[in-house]
């Protein structure tokens, strides 16, 4: 077999573990490498700014400075407790990824992936904490994508072993056919949202994974501003619709502080 035609083989198998494809995006080896000290440290002096990010995407109506006064410890008056709840949960997450970073304890698996999803997406999910399909409910949540109809992603089914097995089959291939860690992290967090392992938070929490493995390899993470929801919202509705996902790549990595603010 020709080297063109084990390439093709490759990406045909890879596309097939994770259920999408993409084209090469430039810039995406370009990211500078660090110390992870450093990657977290930078990470840690801006939670206030990712945790609301984080939660402008959700739809959340807390600003920017009531984000840092909740962060604080002072509670903000004249907000739904769900919203509040919902920053509180982001912070906490935010702190929890610092820790397990700088503890050496970030991996691309399941259990980190339910640890987060747990702290994330508790009081709000249908269940947390594990696949959708390990708990007693097991209906299948849809995607919204408004005119473009719902998609649904793989069945809930009792056990959960259809997920358990698509999950460990997709970050095999994200591990062993992808050389660079930002690919690898953007992989993981567009694979994490199509495949929807849980009742909901999966954007949310492979923001997290993504993030923790950018800076357990040395990176920057990656927030996605406040300022860019809409085309963000658009970016993932075109996904979801066609499965390919290099205007999402292109995108996350306009987001990474080393682009930034480029083109």
């Amino acid at each position: 077999m020709g080297f063109e035609a084990w390439g093709r083989m490759m990406a045909e198998q890879l596309t097939d573990a994770l259920g999408f494809r993409w084209a090469h995006v430039p810039l995406a080896h370009d990211v500078g490498v660090h110390s992870v000290a450093r990657a977290v440290w930078r990470y840690q002096r801006a939670l206030p700014e990712f945790v609301w990010d984080a939660a402008v995407l959700e739809g959340n109506p807390f600003t920017y400075p009531e984000v840092q006064t909740l962060m604080e410890g002072i509670t903000v008056g004249g907000r739904k407790l769900s919203d509040e709840r919902q920053v509180v949960n982001l912070a906490e997450a935010a702190r929890e990824l610092v820790r397990v970073v700088k503890a050496g304890e970030f991996r691309l698996d399941k259990p980190i992936s339910d640890h987060f999803q747990l702290l994330i997406a508790r009081e709000e999910a249908l269940e947390s904490g594990h696949f959708r399909g390990e708990g007693r409910e097991t209906l299948t949540p849809g995607v919204s994508l408004g005119e473009h109809g719902r998609y649904i992603p793989p069945s809930t089914e009792p056990g959960g072993e259809n997920l358990r097995r698509i999950f460990t089959r997709g970050v095999m291939a994200i591990q062993t056919e992808i050389d660079s860690p930002l690919t690898q992290a953007i992989a993981y967090f567009l694979f994490a949202a199509l495949q929807r392992f849980y009742f909901d938070g999966d954007k949310r929490t492979g923001r997290s994974m993504m993030n923790g493995h950018l800076m357990s390899h040395g990176m920057d993470a990656i927030s996605v501003p406040a300022a860019r929801r809409q085309e963000f919202n658009v970016t993932m509705v075109d996904f979801y619709r066609t499965k390919d996902a290099t205007g999402a790549f292109a995108f996350l990595i306009s987001c990474h502080p080393d682009f930034e603010g480029q083109g």
